[in-house]
């Protein structure tokens, strides 16, 4: 099994946090968006074989994740 995370900076973002959390899509079972007011990061966790369908975000947010790193699952 694979974890895949991405996390996306929106300091430099064309949106905010709180603006976000009202596009966010609905996620398989078992995957979860993660969020950090204080640093303005946006993420998400997935175990999916690939990327949920992630929506409006993209283009919203408009820049690429900062970090997008697989890990096995142990």
């Amino acid at each position: 099994m694979i974890a895949r995370i991405l996390i996306w900076n929106l300091f430099d973002s064309q949106t905010t946090l709180e603006e976000l959390r009202h596009h966010l899509p609905e996620l398989p079972d078992g995957d979860r968006w993660i969020s950090n007011d204080g640093e303005e990061r946006l993420g998400l966790i997935t175990f999916q074989e690939e990327l949920p369908d992630l929506g409006e975000l993209p283009r919203l947010i408009g820049v690429e994740p900062v970090i997008a790193e697989e890990f096995d699952v142990e």
